[in-house]
């Protein structure tokens, strides 16, 4: 079986995978968009197609429409209303959660069998509702989760320690959104604890930076796009690949019976199993709140 990818949604986001996967060594054979502007989709893969002969992957890259997806190893959903400048990602949730099951019931009726790759927002709302919606097994739905937040934590941590940012052992956890957090008890250096490095002051000054990076970005440029494309094919490889690599996604918690991010193990048959971080008590009242709001903003809809 062909490693075929299918895009749902080439705004922003969408193009900003596509252009990676385009431009990444990657272990995809043919990459199908779909979004509701088919004129300027066409226009997209015509200027992807002329990218190919400087790519380090050979990529077939088409229009096409949701009978695709019945072939496909990987659906990614990329669709849905932007997040404007003064939103938060979950004054999103009724236009998106429509949106969805309308994109979920066309990818079922296909007769797709493979993996969701979810990217909306409200991120862990949106993969909560493509598992409702798609009655899939539990470990083929992953969103990007934390991993953008991780990724830039990084970062920021790399420039203002002067260590490789590859070399950094810290995680965003909980909701991709305001009550996200990051537990800095585990957060390590070569076996040495961040705080050895930064003072309490400099840690939260981090944390809301981190926090606040989307809100800065669609400030200044209107959208976030180039970060969350790259963290997508990350996970993207790791399934392909079987690279068994943890990651920030979210993805399914059986004890809350909701989507959230931890650190999840993400190899060929998706999330592979989720890895629960010792946290002390302050940093375990910040998760049971992340989860209260994923709650709430389902009940919501459910409502």
């Amino acid at each position: 079986m062909k490693n075929k990818i299918v895009l749902i949604g080439c705004g922003n986001v969408g193009m900003a995978y596509a252009y990676a996967l385009v431009n990444q060594k990657v272990y995809v054979d043919e990459l199908v968009l779909i979004d509701i502007n088919k004129d300027k989709v066409m226009g997209e893969v015509m200027d992807l197609n002329h990218c190919l002969a400087y790519s380090p992957s050979k990529i077939k890259v088409t229009l096409g429409d949701y009978d695709d997806c019945k072939d496909a190893k990987i659906v990614a959903i990329a669709a849905g209303a932007n997040q404007e400048v003064g939103e938060t990602r979950m004054d999103l949730i009724d236009k998106n959660s429509k949106i969805f099951k309308s994109i979920i019931n066309n990818v079922k009726a296909s007769g797709f069998n493979g993996i969701y790759l979810v990217a909306t927002n409200p991120l862990d709302v949106m993969t909560y509702l493509t598992l409702e919606y798609s009655g899939c097994e539990k470990e083929k739905v992953i969103g990007t989760g934390a991993a953008l937040d991780t990724a830039r934590l990084r970062y920021i941590l790399s420039e203002k320690i002067g260590v490789c940012s590859k070399d950094i052992d810290a995680y965003v956890i909980g909701e991709h959104g305001d009550s996200e957090f990051i537990p800095w008890s585990t957060a390590n250096i070569a076996y040495r604890n961040i705080s050895e490095y930064l003072s309490l002051d400099e840690m939260n000054k981090i944390e809301d930076e981190v926090r606040n990076s989307a809100y800065e970005i669609i400030k200044r440029k209107g959208a976030t796009a180039y970060g969350i494309g790259v963290c997508m094919v990350r996970i993207t490889n790791a399934i392909l690949e079987d690279k068994n690599i943890i990651l920030a996604v979210s993805s399914w918690d059986k004890e809350h019976e909701i989507c959230i991010s931890t650190p999840a193990i993400v190899g060929k048959d998706g999330v592979k199993g989720k890895i629960f971080m010792p946290l002390n008590k302050m940093e375990e009242e910040k998760l049971l709140n992340s989860i209260n709001v994923i709650k709430t903003a389902i009940k919501s809809i459910n409502n």
